[in-house]
């Protein structure tokens, strides 16, 4: 269930006239809102309070929106914190920004406050999703075949270094912690997947950190290992009943204590890979796709995509298509808002439901309108309870190769993205539709493009927008534009596109990966 606590809204505007417009109708409407005038206060209040979303505006002095969007992300605490900017600027290069920013969506000065609290309301009931199902940080660390971290807390200097060299030098990283706040720290700049820390320490002690840790779900399920010189059997007791994966005493030695560490994670990473093979085990045993192996065959169009799920892990991006008729065929993208198992049953079931309801949008109209598919679907998805409770992103795509016209309708989607190949130009196409599920009406619309010949569009999900690079940079919507730009017309776009994000990222990836393009020939 999703929680129906009050959620809390932080409002960052150097204008007092719009934080109390927008306080007064929150309020209104059941949420607590809490006013800044600009960003300095904004941070007090994210720590003094607990947040749900955050409403900002762009241009402020000193520091503006997108700075101060920045530096909130770089608190694991607020990775995943909704933030949605309130701005007069609405321009497509200002949605980017906001995009690259770290921001979640933007609302355009004079706003609609019904509009504004839609999209408050979507983002607070996404994150209750993610909350439930958990978000893609968790997998990442759950499924990671990186190298693994070790945090060493220990105020003894000598044998901090003694001990991080063996662990260096047997394939491990190591970050050091001379104190336990100072590991608080580092554990909010990055999850370890083994922290070893000794127990008698000045100021807090390393019974203390660990009670402290086991106050925090995230924290808590960390292996934990012991290192000190009391070797009695109170105090070992003492140490298990603290729920601690090992115990080793300083005298063993370095080695004895990489062995007892090294064991720990080969134990680790075996039940990682039986996860993982049982889980694929049960996708093939069933014989069921959320993504096709190829793309169709469709005259006068070269229909091409790409898709990689996370770590070999069904996600929750699926595709399809439909041939309506020898004129037109339907395309479909997906993102489920939901991760490993969650993600992919809930993905299997809404292709059930694209499925059904482009037959049943087919027997009632001789018209084919993406928009009336979608919102054929949307009404399915609304209505269901097994489902009401996860959102989805979706972009429907007709094709016609008799008139090389491509409609399109979105919910919640990324833009689709479109080329003119004679003059060069990049374009995103938007749909304002609302996430699938989230309401009844979704306010869903039809977008066409004429293509002509080597004109192109992609469809893609956020996992190649939010890829990132080693040094932690994302693709992002500007990148990508960049590169289509440059590129030459080329039968194969995705196959480029996709040597490009390797390239960055090294082919390490954090998320499902989508794309599929549509180029006229």
């Amino acid at each position: 269930m999703v929680s129906n606590e009050k959620k809390s809204v932080l409002i960052v505007d150097d204008d007092i006239t719009i934080r109390k417009l927008i306080s007064f109708h929150l309020k209104n409407n059941d949420f607590i809102s809490y006013e800044a005038e600009g960003p300095e206060k904004g941070f007090e209040i994210l720590n003094e309070h607990d947040i749900n979303l955050v409403l900002c505006d762009v241009t402020m002095d000193g520091m503006d929106g997108f700075t101060f969007c920045r530096k909130v992300r770089e608190n694991q605490d607020y990775r995943f914190l909704p933030f949605v900017f309130v701005t007069a600027k609405g321009t497509i290069e200002d949605r980017n920004m906001a995009l690259e920013a770290g921001g979640d969506d933007i609302i355009t000065k004079p706003f609609d406050v019904n509009e504004l609290l839609i999209k408050v309301k979507s983002l607070l009931r996404r994150t209750d999703i993610y909350k439930i199902y958990g978000v893609k940080n968790s997998l990442t660390q759950s499924f990671s075949s990186a190298k693994t971290e070790i945090l060493l807390v220990d105020d003894d200097p000598i044998l901090t270094k003694l001990f991080q060299r063996n662990f260096i030098e047997v394939g491990f990283d190591c970050r050091v912690a001379m104190n336990v706040d100072e590991a608080f720290s580092k554990l909010k700049e990055k999850l370890p997947d083994v922290i070893i820390s000794d127990i008698m320490m000045p100021v807090k002690d390393g019974i203390t950190f660990r009670r402290e840790l086991m106050e925090s779900e995230e924290y808590r399920k960390i292996p934990f290992i012991f290192l000190t010189s009391k070797s009695s059997e109170a105090d070992i007791l003492d140490g298990y009943e603290l729920g601690i994966a090992d115990y080793v005493v300083k005298s063993s030695g370095p080695k004895i204590i990489v062995a007892k560490v090294s064991s720990l994670i080969k134990s680790l990473t075996k039940e990682r890979s039986k996860i993982v093979t049982e889980l694929n085990a049960a996708v093939n045993s069933m014989r069921v796709k959320v993504v096709p192996d190829t793309s169709p065959e469709f005259n006068g169009f070269d229909v091409r995509q790409w898709h990689k799920p996370y770590q070999g892990i069904p996600g929750g991006d699926f595709i399809d298509y439909y041939k309506l008729d020898e004129n037109n065929l339907a395309i479909v993208m997906g993102d489920v808002m939901g991760k490993k198992w969650g993600a992919w049953y809930f993905a299997f079931a809404y292709a059930g439901y694209v499925r059904s309801s482009l037959r049943g949008v087919l027997q009632n109209t001789e018209v084919y309108s993406p928009c009336e598919i979608l919102q054929k679907v949307n009404k399915s998805v609304y209505e269901d309870a097994t489902v009401a409770e996860v959102f989805s992103t979706i972009s429907i795509v007709i094709v016609n190769n008799k008139n090389n016209i491509i409609r399109y309708a979105g919910a919640g989607d990324l833009p689709l993205i479109y080329k003119n190949s004679a003059t060069g130009e990049v374009k995103n196409i938007k749909s304002d539709g609302t996430l699938l599920g989230f309401s009844l009406d979704g306010n869903y619309s039809d977008k066409s493009v004429q293509l002509n010949k080597n004109d192109f569009v992609l469809l893609l999900t956020d996992g190649i927008i939010e890829s990132r690079n080693s040094q932690r940079e994302m693709f992002g919507s500007q990148r990508l534009a960049g590169v289509l730009g440059q590129m030459e017309n080329t039968e194969d776009i995705v196959g480029y596109l996709q040597n490009e994000i390797k390239e960055f990222t090294q082919g390490n990836f954090e998320d499902d990966i989508s794309i599929i393009s549509v180029r006229a020939k």
